[in-house]
């Protein structure tokens, strides 16, 4: 199986030293960039499995970077983690309304950040059998994770394409907030009901 490559975009070189360490010990292939500029240039022509982001960084805003990814046509569907300092609830809900599929405080905990990365990706495997799921005029394909509306590709996030597929395995049925954030974000990270709305 090839080596899944992680983008770790952190300007302090400690943290980013950190993360590079416990991921290759996991198995990972990462490259740090420093500063967000660059980063979804080299993303599209050589995609990661997983972006690693900061927010504060020296020559951008890890949101408008994270912005920018999902902009891509090639990258929207990448997942992404939010690695910061910034811990306010207000941070975190814009955080993953921008469309990041976790957020991680600093300091943090480097066996937990392994974990989540495994989460999120497990998260966006799919068994190559997997078919593809209609409903009306809207398909979606699992294997390739893509999303169609009468055969017209549309672009989506990685949590919005999640959010599609889940709701299309009983169409019909009527969830709550809560049962929504529990199919389809990470369980352990506080989030506000409102996410659920923007991404509806």
């Amino acid at each position: 199986m090839a080596t899944r490559t992680v983008y770790v975009v952190e300007d302090d070189l400690d943290i980013a030293s950190l993360v590079k360490l416990i991921l290759e010990e996991n198995g990972f292939g990462v490259q740090v960039f420093p500063a967000g500029s660059g980063v979804v240039a080299a993303a599209e022509k050589h995609p990661p499995a997983l972006f690693i982001l900061d927010i504060m960084l020296p020559d951008s805003d890890g949101l408008d970077l994270c912005r920018a990814i999902r902009r891509s046509q090639k990258l929207a569907g990448a997942p992404i983690i939010f690695l910061t300092a910034k811990a306010e609830e207000t941070d975190r809900v814009v955080g993953l309304e921008l469309g990041a599929d976790d957020y991680v405080t600093k300091p943090f905990s480097p066996r937990e950040l392994v974990a989540r990365v495994r989460a999120v990706l497990r998260r966006m495997d799919h068994p190559a059998a997997e078919a593809e799921i209609s409903a009306g005029a809207l398909t979606i394909d699992p294997r390739a994770v893509k999303v169609k509306v009468r055969d017209r590709e549309i672009d989506v996030s990685a949590t919005e394409f999640r959010l599609l597929e889940f709701l299309m395995q009983s169409p019909g049925r009527v969830y709550s907030r809560e049962q929504l954030l529990d199919g389809v974000w990470v369980q352990d990270v506080y989030i506000d009901e409102r996410t659920v709305d923007f991404h509806v």
